[in-house]
């Protein structure tokens, strides 16, 4: 990148923004607290937020009612208030613009749609109840903690004492929104880095965000994997899929759900606008299909590692209020191909 001085910037210090900036003042700069709301489905009305007992305790108390009868021998009709509107309000700490490095800083827009998966899950069904989880480049932590709400154990990982600092104050802030057993731990994953980590190795730098052993293998137990917006270089991209395939070689069968934004640019040597972060990423899947010829594709292959299946966001409501999906957000579920391990 080239200043108007003629200067030959690093990369590292070019400014980047994301499109979501909730209730930041115009040109500020730094970190600002965000307040998102979201509105709770259903099942977090009767159960999450009140309790399973307390949802049974009304329908009993409904059945044992009396009802009432006028001067005349007519039924009494109580009318029902309209219901509140249930919602979570969520503080987030995060930076209006930040260096290529320290993109963790900011909240993108697939991280509220991975959010909305999230929360449509936790809404339908069980589960992420009591699952043991694990958030890769979580930056502000946003969709770990609204996990945290019905898993066991969430872990909230990005790369960099200054991201980890924000996501662990977003983790405090957020803290009364956990169901009471959670654990939540915020460490440091770098990608590019041996995994398992080697005690020995251990930088005493890293302090608080390192891992201990008995974590180590708390998240060998790790069914659920989530990432939402850590494609956008190939070097990245290929560090990402290094050590998934690290981390869902151990048993239990791991699922991956990936939230990402296809960012265009045009290149010289295309002579086109093009997304080849995009193709990257796609080099790294193998598309199941229904039909045989799927199958005997899947059956065969050796490399890719990862099949993927891409979800339709047609069918996730929109639980995080006042943004906007755009058209180029998708969302995937991942599994490791065990059959091109052999």
């Amino acid at each position: 990148m080239e200043r108007e001085d003629g200067v030959q910037q690093p990369l590292s210090s070019e400014q980047v923004m994301s499109e979501v900036h909730l209730g930041c003042p115009p040109n500020h700069s730094g970190p600002h607290l965000s307040h998102f709301t979201i509105s709770l489905p259903p099942r977090h009305e009767n159960s999450t937020l009140r309790g399973n007992t307390d949802a049974v305790e009304d329908i009993s108390i409904s059945a044992s009612t009396m009802f009432d009868l006028d001067e005349d021998g007519d039924l009494i009709l109580t009318r029902r208030k309209k219901s509140p509107s249930h919602h979570l309000v969520l503080t987030i700490q995060h930076n209006i613009t930040s260096s290529i490095p320290r993109v963790g800083l900011q909240v993108w827009r697939a991280e509220l749609v991975l959010t909305d998966f999230v929360l449509h899950v936790m809404s339908t069904s069980s589960d992420f109840d009591k699952v043991v989880a694990l958030e890769l480049g979580a930056g502000t932590g946003l969709v770990g903690i609204l996990l945290a709400r019905v898993a066991k154990t969430v872990f909230i990982t990005d790369h960099g004492d200054e991201v980890l600092e924000n996501c662990e104050k977003n983790v405090d802030l957020n803290a009364e929104l956990f169901h009471g057993k959670a654990s939540v731990h915020v460490r440091e994953l770098d990608w590019k880095d041996s995994w398992p980590p080697q005690e020995a190795n251990t930088s005493p730098s890293k302090g608080r965000y390192s891992w201990t052993q008995s974590e180590i293998e708390e998240l060998k137990k790790a069914s659920l994997l989530l990432a939402a917006d850590v494609i956008y270089s190939d070097d990245l991209t290929d560090a990402f899929f290094s050590i998934l395939k690290k981390l869902m070689s151990d048993n239990p069968e791991k699922v991956l759900y990936l939230a990402m934004e296809k960012r265009y640019n045009f290149t010289l040597d295309d002579l086109d606008v093009v997304a080849n972060g995009y193709s990257h990423f796609r080099s790294y899947l193998i598309t199941e299909q229904a039909d045989d010829t799927g199958c005997k594709q899947l059956d065969s292959a050796s490399e890719p590692f990862f099949v993927g299946e891409q979800i339709d966001l047609r069918y996730i409501p929109c639980y995080v209020r006042n943004y906007n999906r755009g058209n180029d957000v998708e969302l995937w579920k991942i599994k490791l191909n065990h059959r091109a391990l052999f």
